[in-house]
């Protein structure tokens, strides 16, 4: 029987790597961001629809990942915090991205919804999402983004913000509440 605790990749223990990588094994880190690619570059996928936008999250995130191992104790699975790299490195990503755009724009605002004959509906929904979750306290947009964007549980959730799981569950609820609203005025 498999342990669910154990993530592997291609038969690789992602865990026992990132332990290792965490304990300062170079090649280990090495092998873990190797391994934790594909997967880092589908999550931020789920946020940026642009490819190259993902793949710019995506360095980031294994950048963090590289940067970040040292301070890794294994509180969480490391999967979790991979999530939460990636949701926080392609939501920074969005926002650089707007920033450079608004630059570029040259004091002409750029339309608030993006043009459908050039965006998917997935795309402009997304667009959407990413918009509103910058508005909200960073606490409620990381606690949303990783249960509605990345589907994490509650409990990872709670363990990887280190609160407890109704924190969580009032933080979603609230940010939901809040992204309704915002999400509604923007379509109105």
């Amino acid at each position: 029987m498999v342990n669910p605790a154990v993530v592997e990749l291609d038969g690789i223990d992602i865990e026992a790597l990132a332990r290792e990588a965490s304990a300062g094994d170079v090649v280990a880190l090495n092998a873990l961001l190797v391994a934790v690619r594909p997967e880092a570059l589908r999550l931020c996928g789920r946020f940026l629809t642009n490819r190259e936008d993902a793949e710019e999250a995506c360095q980031d995130t294994l950048w963090a990942v590289a940067r970040g191992i040292g301070d890794f104790h294994g509180r969480s699975k490391f999967r979790t915090w991979l999530h939460s790299l990636a949701a926080n490195r392609a939501r920074s990503t969005y926002q650089a991205i707007r920033r450079r755009n608004d630059g570029e724009a040259g004091g002409t605002p750029l339309p608030d919804r993006p043009d459908p004959r050039r965006t998917s509906v997935t795309a402009g929904t997304r667009l959407d999402l990413l918009d509103a979750l910058d508005g909200l306290p960073p606490d409620y947009a990381e606690a949303a983004a990783l249960r509605d964007v990345l589907g994490l549980s509650y409990g990872d959730i709670a363990e990887l913000l280190d609160v407890p799981e109704g924190t969580v569950k009032s933080r979603i609820h609230e940010a939901r509440r809040r992204l309704r609203l915002r999400l509604n005025d923007h379509r109105q």
